[in-house]
């Protein structure tokens, strides 16, 4: 506005110096120095007058002539805009107080101050003016100054006074009366400011500035017509300051008689205030693209539109969501009408938003809360609306595409209306499989269950039946899963499973641990005659063929199946080639099975059966009369295996050969090692028997004696009461009675702490422990069954010791017993699970080579499931994060996403997203945060620092609005991750400082 006015002023404002032409009658042509100052002054050559001035100023006595020079000299330093300018004035003031020109004075700077538009120091001298002595032709200039200063300065209440006493000037009246309207324009009283402006006679001024204010006052009264043309009318003129403006009248007007086509380019001519837009701005614009179905350049203002809390950001918003879906983009379309469903400002709107946000979150996952959630809530705020029962179906559903199924369950069981008995039949169902592989069986039987007693689609009920059988097998309930199995079996749906390729095989493993052999014969014929893809398990399938003759005593079929399985290539080939030769003994093919075992001796110098093979070739050497070649592959056994559980039978077996050869002396040495090497095991009280009728043989009782005083777990007295009190206990195990047998157990331990049954005491305790849950009172007796070296219990124990430590996370702890069990493991199971964990072990200590290692010693083993193969990717790729490895990372998780399950996929799907980014490749990076909120959104901080992708994605695809909605609500959804909020704060930061140069509706402050 201040341009537009300074530039009337040369048209009624001229400069005056009162007094000037009087100089010249009043003095004589002595003062001529004075006279040349003064025609220097009237020249506005104030430099040269002032210093004249100066001198006349310090070498006159003529007061009059003095008190003129201070005047003019102080008048110049004003002209020249000299620092202490209004100082000289004030002393010429002061020091001349009698002085015709003291008013003048005031006047003079005063007006000076204001032709130059220094409109405050112009009030502050005309605030020293004597109104008095003004004449009338003065006072008029002097009002009109004094108001306009006023004015200018903002003071427009007080500006008001002052240019109403011109307003009936001839000189200053239409001046008055447009400033006095352009005051109420800017008050909003358009009716006064009509009025004034209507008085205005003055061509020049209704020519310059009164179309474009009636333009503006008509636009604002809805008089939209009378805009244009006025607005028109004035953008016709040449160079107009004002066209920006003009341009956003007419559009406006256009907009608000929906002549939207008429509107967009105004309104694209429109630059700003300043050159920033605000966020009306953009929504009449988006708006008006999108009234003609142009919703990509609507969409393109809608999301400039940021930090929107009104009733147009509500607008414009849930329509951004429509043009958002109408472009096929219902990520972005989700988070619009999210937006707009939580603003109040039109309740229309909201319900629509509301609707529309709860179909979408149904359709393509939420990342900001559980799909169920947002449709539970719609169902709370709506209740008994047209689209009530749409919303209970996608509820069910929601729990069901998301995976909750244990949500689903809770929520039919609660509502049963909501969902058909089909529906309930396959939740439980899916219920039951997710139980299932958590491992708690006892639960997925019940689900399961659950599913059947509601069965009404046979293809479930064949499923529900047979995850059933599978259930009730790990629970060890044998004859539960067979009935389970055949009704699969019988179900005409069975067939069309995937299920039912496995099922000959798991009928006959359930016959076999029934110990039914000959149906399992059956059935393990059936599963391998049908071939397979599967190597391992056909592998498999021959060897439990094979161990099933075995022990019905079918030796040649058994030897026939068990080449059968060393035929296939690719697997483990050492517990059939050990069984092979095993059974050659029971055939009358001694030979045959020595050379068998010393084959497999050197074969396999790595299976955990070697030991085995050892200790049965030299057995049957000892039996074929081959003694020193008996005892020397004893030898080797001892030496080889010195903590395999067959060294102290060696030992006995080799003591006996002596004994029976009538060498007392080195047996008893024998007998006397396995004592000392392993105390409190039964070889070790066969050992003391035998002992015993060597020393009698040689009459050496006493020395026998005297041995026997010092074997605390030789009681010889107590052996019956030791047999009986542990015979008790396990009579009360076997029977199913709980805590009869625990108190039994302990009872025992107490009373015979190095008994002959101490270890198995200690371990059928653990094992109750156990089940309980009780897995802290389990642990000790565990470790004490563990210590023992070898024994039948002391691989599951030391498994068992490994498990619950790593159940507290104390890898610490666990680490030392997990690098046991993996050297001492006979079970490849257990020798994975101690790998696996020991990766995780040294990750969680950042021992990054360790981790890496095992993670390729379990990428090794052929035969692992896809949970343990992911978790070794997953480690794998999680080192390479952390020895900034990327490339090496990228490729892991890629092997991940492939085969990994929850938390697991999860975090894949975060660094596939995240690698999209950093490749610049933002719309499939966006692709798998989607895929991640749909299919993972159990996993909120994956979920989140999804998000942050997603934001940082929008912003470089030029969406603006999205980045910071998303990053907006990332600080507000997750605050308990705070250093996942942190980084949404900064991002967010920097998006919104960056906008703002352009935005003036953005708040750069919070």
């Amino acid at each position: 506005m201040l341009k537009k006015i300074t530039a009337f002023l040369p048209i009624f404002l001229g400069i005056v110096v009162t007094g000037v032409s009087q100089e010249t009658k009043i003095y004589t042509h002595d003062q001529k120095n004075y006279q040349d100052a003064l025609a220097l002054y009237n020249n506005e050559q104030y430099q040269a007058a002032q210093s004249i001035f100066s001198k006349v100023k310090e070498n006159t006595d003529n007061l009059e002539t003095k008190a003129n020079s201070a005047y003019f000299e102080a008048n110049a330093a004003v002209r020249l805009n000299q620092l202490g300018a209004d100082r000289l004035m004030e002393s010429f003031v002061e020091n001349y107080p009698t002085s015709t020109k003291r008013n003048s004075a005031f006047v003079d700077v005063a007006e000076y101050y204001f032709e130059t538009g220094k409109y405050p120091y112009a009030l502050k001298w005309y605030n020293k003016v004597d109104q008095k002595a003004l004449s009338r032709g003065e006072m008029d200039k002097f009002n009109f100054n004094y108001g306009y200063s006023l004015f200018s300065s903002g003071k427009q209440k007080e500006a008001e006074s002052y240019l109403q006493k011109v307003e009936n000037s001839p000189k200053y009246g239409s001046q008055s009366k447009y400033y006095q309207g352009y005051i109420a324009y800017q008050q909003d009283d358009y009716d006064e400011a009509n009025r004034r402006f209507d008085q205005i006679k003055d061509p020049e001024i209704l020519e310059e500035k009164m179309d474009y204010y009636q333009a503006d006052m008509n636009f604002k009264l809805g008089k939209f017509d009378e805009a244009i043309a006025l607005a028109k009318k004035q953008m016709a003129k040449n160079d107009r300051k004002e066209k920006s403006e003009l341009s956003k009248i007419i559009g406006e007007s256009y907009f608000n008689m929906a002549q939207y086509a008429n509107a967009i380019p105004y309104l694209q001519d429109y630059t700003g205030k300043k050159g920033k837009f605000s966020n009306t701005d953009y929504y009449l614009l988006g708006y008006s693209f999108y009234k003609q179905g142009d919703y990509t350049n609507a969409v393109q203002q809608f999301n400039k539109i940021i930090d929107g809390k009104n009733s147009v950001s509500q607008n414009a918003y849930y329509h951004l969501a429509e043009c958002y879906l109408k472009l096929d983009k219902k990520q972005e379309a989700l988070n619009a009408f999210r937006n707009a469903s939580q603003m109040d400002f039109s309740p229309e709107i909201k319900k629509d938003a509301d609707l529309n946000y709860a179909r979408l979150s149904y359709e393509i996952g939420n990342p900001y809360e559980p799909v169920p959630k947002v449709i539970s809530d719609y169902l709370a705020k709506y209740p008994n609306e047209q689209h009530t029962q749409e919303m209970q179906e996608l509820l069910v559903d929601s729990y069901i595409t998301s995976k909750n199924f244990e949500g689903a369950m809770e929520l039919l069981e609660n509502n049963p209306k909501y969902a058909s008995k089909a529906t309930y039949q396959k939740v439980a169902y899916y219920r039951g499989i997710e139980l299932f592989m958590d491992g708690d069986y006892a639960a997925a039987t019940n689900n399961f269950k659950k599913s059947l007693d509601s069965a009404e689609d046979a293809l479930f009920k064949a499923r529900a039946n047979y995850w059933k059988a599978e259930s009730e097998y790990l629970l060890n309930r044998f004859d539960d899963a067979l009935v389970d199995y055949i009704q699969f079996q019988q179900n005409p749906m069975a067939k069309s499973t995937a299920e039912n390729k496995e099922l000959d095989y798991n009928l006959a493993y359930t016959y076999f641990k029934l110990k039914d052999y000959d149906n399992a014969i059956a059935y393990f014929n059936n599963s391998t005659s049908k071939g397979g893809e599967d190597a391992q398990k056909m592998y498999d399938a021959y060897l439990r063929l094979g161990d099933s003759y075995f022990v019905t005593s079918k030796y040649w079929p058994a030897i026939e199946t068990y080449n059968k399985a060393l035929a296939l290539t690719g697997t483990d080939k050492a517990y059939a080639a050990f069984q092979k030769a095993i059974s050659y003994g029971f055939v009358d093919r001694r030979d045959t099975k020595i050379e068998e075992l010393r084959t497999f001796a050197s074969a396999y110098p790595n299976s955990s059966l070697r030991d085995d093979a050892l200790f049965e070739l030299a057995n049957t050497l000892i039996s074929a009369g081959k003694e020193q070649q008996g005892l020397q592959a004893y030898d080797n056994l001892r030496r080889e295996y010195g903590t395999s559980p067959l060294v102290p039978q060696a030992m006995i077996r080799q003591g006996l050969v002596h004994y029976n050869s009538n060498r007392s002396e080195q047996a008893l040495g024998e007998f006397r090692s396995v004592v000392r090497d392993f105390p409190n095991t039964q070889e070790a009280i066969q050992a003391v028997s035998t002992a015993k009728l060597i020393y009698v043989d040689l009459g050496r009782v006493d020395e026998y004696a005297a041995w026997v005083e010092n074997l605390d777990f030789v009681e010889v007295t107590d052996r019956e009461l030791d047999n009986a009190t542990f015979e008790s206990a396990d009579k009360q195990n076997m029977e199913g009675k709980k805590d009869a047998a625990i108190k039994g157990y302990e009872n025992y331990i107490k009373q015979f702490p190095n008994g002959v049954n101490a270890v198995k005491s200690h371990f059928n305790l653990a094992q109750l422990y156990f089940g309980r849950g009780q897995k802290d009172k389990a642990l000790p007796q565990y470790k004490y069954v563990a210590e023992k070296s070898g024994g039948e219990y002391a691989e599951q124990s030391l498994t068992r010791v490994c498990e619950i430590y790593i159940g507290k996370d104390d890898y610490v702890t666990a680490i030392p017993f997990l690098e046991r069990l993996e050297n001492q493991a006979d079970i490849q199971q257990n020798r994975v699970f101690a790998q696996s964990n020991l990766m995780k072990g040294y990750y969680e200590q950042k021992n990054y080579e360790k981790t890496l290692a095992y993670a390729d010693k379990v990428l090794a083993v052929p035969t692992i499931d896809n949970r343990i193969k992911s978790d070794a990717q997953i480690m794998i790729a999680r080192a390479a994060i952390e020895t900034d490895d990327e490339a090496k990372a990228e490729s892991a998780y890629q092997d991940v996403l492939k085969i990994a399950t929850g938390g697991t996929a999860a975090e894949a799907l975060y660094y596939d997203a995240y690698f999209k980014n950093k490749a610049q490749d933002f719309e499939a990076s966006n692709a798998s945060v989607q895929k991640l909120a749909k299919d993972y959104s159990s996993y909120k901080e994956w979920g989140g620092k999804g998000l942050v992708i997603m934001a940082k994605n929008f912003y470089a695809l030029g969406d603006a609005y999205q980045a910071t909605y998303i990053l907006d609500n990332v600080t507000t959804n997750f605050s308990q991750y705070t250093e996942l909020v942190s980084e949404a704060k900064a991002e967010l930061a920097i998006i919104k400082s960056k906008e703002a140069k352009s935005n003036s509706s953005i708040r750069t402050d919070n």
